[in-house]
């Protein structure tokens, strides 16, 4: 008797010990955890978008039908690749005196799951939360942004903003990541080739750039996240009790 996949999703969803277990599903070497495992090491290798029910039951020596019998689909198998690296994610208790700081941290957190597999984020921004350890994190992350004093739907936009702006700057960076492998990816330009250009562009119709081209190249390692989260984190107090 075959067994609905869409069960044993909603039961890895569910809190522990409120769904009993199914006597009629059977025993496999195939696991929920070897599938998480398999799909994370494709990201590894690849990058995401190498990542489909083919290539993670390839790397697990099986069918594509042997998942099917543990996943739903790929937005299942995406929900899976989030919920892991969130896992990993340690949160903090609230504190009101260093709310900012721990808002940081776990945001500089994520963000380095997110880049250490090219390309995952991007399951992230299409994926609806509800792997169990995503929602944890979901929580905590609330929880910090209104140890700021702000209220309910400034955090929550405020914590949904920048949760889409860590994704999308680890996404941006795998992408560089990725492309810089390809040989005939000349438009990677260095720092010093893409001043030389907005400098040389045509004064009258591009007076800023070409004056401005340094501080438009500014910045190394991730100056730039930590300077997107500041202005962010340090107007959340300020934006009103809503």
């Amino acid at each position: 008797m075959a067994v609905d996949p869409s069960r044993r999703r909603a039961a890895r969803h569910a809190q522990p010990g409120t769904v009993p277990l199914d006597p009629a599903i059977p025993r496999t070497p195939i696991t929920v955890e070897r599938i998480t495992d398999a799909a994370l090491q494709v990201v590894a290798t690849d990058g995401y978008d190498a990542l489909t029910i083919r290539s993670v039951a390839k790397v697990l020596g099986t069918g594509p039908s042997s998942l099917y019998a543990h996943i739903v689909n790929k937005a299942d198998l995406d929900d899976l690749l989030v919920g892991r690296l969130c896992s990993q994610i340690k949160l903090p208790r609230p504190d009101p005196a260093r709310w900012q700081e721990q808002l940081k941290n776990v945001y500089a957190q994520l963000r380095d799951r997110y880049l250490e597999y090219p390309g995952v984020s991007r399951a992230a921004l299409a994926v609806v939360p509800t792997n169990l350890e995503t929602l944890r994190v979901g929580e905590g992350l609330l929880a910090i942004a209104l140890a700021s004093g702000a209220g309910p739907r400034t955090a929550a936009w405020a914590v949904d903003t920048l949760s889409l702006y860590v994704a999308g700057y680890a996404l941006e960076a795998s992408m560089v990541q990725q492309r810089r492998k390809d040989p005939g990816a000349i438009w990677v330009l260095s720092r010093d080739d893409l001043v030389s250009r907005f400098e040389a562009l045509p004064e009258d119709k591009f007076p800023h750039t070409r004056r401005y081209a340094t501080e438009l190249t500014s910045g190394t390692g991730h100056d730039r996240f930590d300077f997107a989260l500041d202005m962010v984190i340090d107007n959340l107090a300020r934006a009103g009790s809503v």
